[in-house]
């Protein structure tokens, strides 16, 4: 959590930016969801998918796609005056996790992606950032054609801590999006304040 504008004169609003991840298993949509959000050109690192790395890559369930991130995702949106995210997509391929350290450095909290056709490709993430304890939402992108799932039901098959959210998104859709990320932020604020009354108390 860092001021844009830490020079500001005394009495004026200083803005504040937070950094969020997005992350989760590949071809869940991170890319899309940040480039649907995203009021600046987002920057992506993305590469085509070569058959060398079919062999690496499990594609299953996501034939159709055609590129990978390779680095990360970056994008930013304004969620109200005085209030920006940051927003880093992290890869997806276990070859790539050594990234997510970096990335993972000051941020506020996570968005972690989950597709329910191939739920079992966000344990790695929701694991990640369960033992650093940093707060996450489990945004579940609702797939054209695949089936709907209640978001409790979702909770019980990732076994999330009490209180996590889940929420059901469309990652194409910048309003869908834009409400993952303020979900995101609350959470994130009422866990922060918890920690902060504990070690004071």
């Amino acid at each position: 959590m860092v001021p844009e504008h830490p020079d500001a004169p005394a009495g004026e609003t200083t803005a504040l930016a937070l950094k969020i991840l997005v992350a989760g298993g590949f071809g869940v949509g991170k890319t899309t969801l940040v480039g649907a959000v995203s009021e600046i050109r987002p920057l992506r690192t993305e590469e085509m998918l070569s058959e060398a790395g079919r062999t690496v890559d499990d594609t299953d369930g996501v034939g159709h796609k055609v590129t990978t991130t390779v680095a990360m995702d970056f994008g930013r949106i304004t969620i109200r005056s005085g209030l920006s995210l940051y927003l880093f997509g992290t890869p997806g391929q276990d070859r790539f996790w050594f990234l997510w350290d970096e990335l993972a450095q000051g941020a506020l909290g996570a968005v972690v992606l989950a597709d329910t056709r191939r739920l079992e490709d966000c344990f790695p993430a929701v694991d990640y950032f369960e033992h650093r304890k940093i707060p996450f939402v489990v945004a579940v992108n609702c797939f054209s054609g695949a089936r709907r799932h209640d978001a409790r039901d979702v909770c019980r098959a990732l076994d999330l801590d009490p209180g996590t959210p889940v929420v059901l998104c469309d990652a194409r859709e910048r309003a869908s999006g834009k409400e993952v990320l303020i979900q995101l932020v609350e959470y994130a604020g009422r866990m922060h304040t918890a920690r902060l009354l504990d070690s004071v108390g």
